[in-house]
């Protein structure tokens, strides 16, 4: 956000308007050009950069389709962890041992972590996207849905072709803009990439070396706390209060032991914060989440892939497969965005009516549980639908 007003101040301070999106691509091009030459890049370089940058319809129907992020924990969890991407991680995690070392004692993150992105994003760089990657994020930040993370991207990407690390007509990535094996954005290759192999250059498309100590040192930056857990899946007594659980509640580890929280692998951390997580309501799995899980939403804001990454990072490091429990029916795609609908109408905020059970959804659900004295475990059923 910081640099997104200074963006706005530079433009101001010169008399240059702010592009604003939608209208005519070419005029927004026309004045993201303007903003550039007032913040001091040189105008032939600036034409050159945008000569061919064209609006990529692809690009904005990949962002309207993100049905998978509507399908429950359990299901997204086994779509994405296989019996191949855990021997693949397992064995990438001996082929870079010394790199995962590294990171660790620079950047305090855990390997688990990375290798969990590492699959999730580009299946450990096997496919990186084929989006040209200044049509994906112009056309984004012209779109009206989320200019303010897109637009300081484009001028990042600026900086890397000034660079000689950026080609306007042959980088390519992921339809946001997301470019290497961890996917990391323009303005986050800018701060946190690191020449992980000693050739002179950062190369997160082809140097695994490059791409995981880039991506360690941007989640030290985002605020993750080394040498701390993240996730740690627990069971629950079933006379719990229900309304502490989400990440809105937070008590200690030593805390939520007292409550008759138990862990399924190893040690409870007595003295951290941690919330209690029930992504499929009281009847299915249960995990405590550590100040770490947080810095996960930087990367991804997306509750179900957080949590799947989170876990996928634990069974790396030797975490049994979770407990599925017995979780109540959810709500299909439609039925969740009635839901949506009848809690907006109820005064809630909920973002987007877009069918996903996302962190808004979450806390409005069970705030609306302890109103109707339903178990507030925050998991959308059938019941509390026909309730409302």
């Amino acid at each position: 956000m910081k640099l997104i007003a200074l963006t706005v101040a530079l433009a101001l301070s010169t008399g240059v308007a702010v592009a604003q999106c939608g209208g005519s691509f070419s005029g927004f091009v026309g004045e993201i050009k303007k903003e550039a030459i007032a913040q001091g890049h040189d105008q032939s370089t600036v034409n050159s950069f945008f000569a061919s940058v064209r609006q990529d319809a692809a690009v904005i129907k990949a962002d309207r389709r993100q049905g998978v992020f509507q399908k429950p924990f359990t299901e997204f969890a086994r779509r994405l962890i296989s019996s191949g991407r855990l021997n693949t991680g397992r064995a990438k995690a001996g082929d870079y041992a010394a790199t995962f070392d590294r990171v660790r004692r620079e950047y305090g993150v855990s390997q688990g972590i990375l290798l969990a992105f590492w699959a999730f994003e580009t299946d450990f760089g096997g496919y990186q996207g084929d989006f040209n990657t200044l049509n994906a994020l112009v056309t984004l930040a012209h779109d009206c849905r989320r200019p303010h993370l897109f637009r300081p991207q484009v001028f990042a990407a600026l900086e890397l072709y000034e660079r000689g690390e950026f080609s306007p007509t042959r980088t390519t990535g992921a339809w946001a803009g997301e470019i290497g094996m961890v996917q990391m954005l323009p303005r986050d290759i800018l701060e946190n990439g690191v020449d992980g192999d000693g050739d002179g250059k950062v190369d997160l498309k082809r140097s695994a070396r490059d791409a995981l100590r880039s991506g360690g040192k941007m989640l030290q930056h985002l605020g993750w706390r080394a040498q701390e857990p993240w996730l740690q899946e627990v069971t629950v007594p079933q006379n719990l209060d229900w309304s502490q659980s989400g990440l809105r509640t937070t008590k200690s580890g030593a805390d939520w032991a007292a409550l008759g929280v138990k862990p399924r692998h190893g040690q409870i951390a007595a003295q951290l914060p941690a919330s209690l997580i029930l992504p499929q309501g009281r009847k299915g799995p249960a995990f405590l989440a550590y100040p770490n899980f947080s810095v996960l939403f930087e990367w991804n804001q997306s509750y179900v892939y957080v949590l799947t990454a989170a876990y996928f990072a634990t069974r790396l490091e030797g975490a049994p497969v979770f407990d599925p429990g017995n979780p109540e029916p959810g709500l299909s795609g439609s039925e969740m965005k009635a839901l949506q609908k009848k809690l907006t109408a109820r005064g809630y905020d909920v973002g987007k009516i877009d069918g996903i059970l996302g962190a808004g959804t979450r806390a409005a659900v069970q705030d609306v549980q302890q109103k109707l004295g339903l178990p507030a475990d925050a998991w959308p059923t059938a019941k509390l639908l026909s309730k409302l």
